[in-house]
């Protein structure tokens, strides 16, 4: 039963997660670590694609609309609803941008796209603010309802068009990119010369210097944004206080609907965005069946992120990263990952020792040990395996990250108005 004291909390500041909280120098040194060792599996193997400007400039475009989507659901989370529907938003925001892109230029369609969006979230906002209806059962539905309405309208809009079929829209026009003069030139023949460390960060910096799309920095701009908004201003405490505890946050004068509602479809034109850029910036039109999942994997990358827009952020791009693989020496790629997979294991392996954990640490140095026996009797992997890699990097990260992670406390639980009298 919820008591008077429960109701006048003096703070709607919500509860730190549970456990160390990584503290800038310390991710900044695992950051430096990381890197250090996949330079060391690239001049061991002899896979300079891992690290080179064009990987990292693919890795960058394809993060894009996963952070974007993530960034949706952090959104939607942060103030209680989930939002499985982040897919569906996607598609009306590929559909919606290219059909404006082609007609009235490519700003125009990212306007039109991120409203498609939130169209999509202002959807699943009535259902499962208004109605209760449980917040899976209705993101699925956004999806299904998506999918469904963006293939009855393709024929109508785009068949017999210039370009344009049933399942593809005409192109739109490019809204261009910029490369930074000199820096980027410098980078690259840094990144060539395949020096130990400095030829790996020469090629990460160049890729967010290089042929970097406008709507790239816009997105990029969005998360640091997003933490700004949702942890440094009273609307964001507001907000966060309706995932949290919104019996309490009405208690205080918070109009608790009102904020899940602006959180819902704003998380909805985030989404839209994310399938903007898949429609007019890495493909130049609509195509069905563009988002492949995308959506999916954006909520992946929120909950390793554990519903903060720097971890989604280091998600997203590892998502995007391996990603990437498959459109540039993947075969190669990949097998020179399992030995870094391997040495990764083998050090988790022994900070589990460190920590005690036995049974743990022999089963994390076994998986190691097969990682490295793969690598060692085998030249290549099957491109079957480089197409897998993204998901599979995604089941893996959500198991190894889960202990810590810790959602808003009201995320998904159904509200009414005055529910705590």
């Amino acid at each position: 039963m919820t008591t008077a004291t429960d109701l006048n909390q003096p703070k709607l500041q919500p509860a730190a997660p549970v456990g160390r909280r990584l503290t800038l120098p310390v991710l900044l040194l695992i950051i430096a670590g990381a890197l250090a060792l996949t330079s060391i599996v690239r001049i061991i193997t002899g896979a300079d694609g891992i690290t080179n400007v064009s990987q990292m400039s693919t890795a960058l475009e394809l993060a894009v609309p996963i952070g974007l989507a993530g960034l949706g659901g952090l959104w939607a989370e942060r103030a209680g609803v989930v939002n499985i529907g982040l897919e569906g938003m996607m598609i009306l925001g590929t559909w919606f941008g290219a059909w404006a892109g082609y007609q009235w230029g490519p700003w125009t369609g990212i306007l039109v796209g991120i409203i498609g969006g939130c169209v999509g979230g202002l959807l699943h906002a009535i259902v499962t603010i208004t109605f209760n209806v449980n917040h899976i059962v209705s993101g699925v539905a956004i999806n299904i309802l998506a999918l469904g309405a963006t293939r009855y309208l393709a024929p109508l809009a785009f068949e017999g068009t210039q370009g344009g079929s049933a399942k593809q829209s005409p192109p739109v026009e490019s809204l261009g990119d910029f490369t930074v003069p000199g820096l980027s030139d410098v980078l690259i023949d840094l990144n060539r010369e395949g020096w130990f460390l400095v030829s790996d960060i020469a090629g990460l910096l160049g890729g967010l210097v290089t042929n970097v799309s406008w709507l790239t920095l816009i997105a990029i701009a969005l998360i640091p944004a997003t933490w700004w908004i949702l942890w440094r201003t009273p609307f964001g405490l507001r907000l966060r206080s309706c995932g949290e505890n919104p019996v309490a946050a009405e208690s205080l004068g918070v109009n608790v609907y009102k904020y899940k509602y602006l959180a819902v479809i704003i998380s909805g034109g985030l989404a839209g965005l994310g399938g903007v850029f898949l429609s007019i910036v890495a493909n130049p039109f609509y195509l069905e069946g563009q988002v492949s999942g995308r959506g999916y994997i954006g909520l992946a990358a929120m909950i390793f992120g554990n519903w903060m827009p720097g971890g989604l952020a280091i998600g997203a791009g590892l998502f995007g990263y391996t990603d990437s693989l498959n459109l540039r020496g993947g075969a190669e790629n990949v097998h020179a990952l399992l030995l870094l997979a391997a040495i990764l294991l083998v050090i988790g392996a022994i900070w589990l020792v460190v920590k005690k954990k036995y049974v743990a640490a022999v089963l994390t140095l076994a998986v190691g040990v097969l990682m490295f026996t793969w690598y060692a009797v085998t030249d290549q992997v099957p491109n079957q395996v480089v197409s897998a890699t993204p998901y599979v990097i995604t089941l893996l990260v959500l198991a190894l990250s889960a202990q810590r992670l810790r959602m808003p406390r009201a995320n998904g639980m159904p509200y009414r108005k005055g529910q705590g009298k």
